[in-house]
């Protein structure tokens, strides 16, 4: 399977944590969202310049398209 920054998928698609890449802030800040290996995480919106939306572990979640270009997910969930 493919493995793409979360920035790639379209909304409706989803994909399973791959690994996040960055620095040690970011990476924990992202770990305290859920967003760690093998977590699943649907894409809920995707507007273009604009945050992601997705849902994780239950909750719903936006991030800034630098932050969601830091996690790198395998496509199929």
């Amino acid at each position: 399977m493919e493995v793409v920054p979360l920035t790639a998928l379209e909304p409706g698609e989803l994909a399973r944590v791959f690994a996040v890449s960055g620095g040690r802030g970011a990476t924990r800040r992202l770990a305290e969202l859920g967003l760690t290996p093998g977590a699943a995480v649907r894409v809920l919106s995707a507007a273009r310049g604009g945050p992601v939306l997705v849902e994780i572990r239950g909750s719903r979640i936006a991030l800034g398209r630098g932050m969601a270009a830091k996690v790198l997910v395998r496509r199929g969930g």
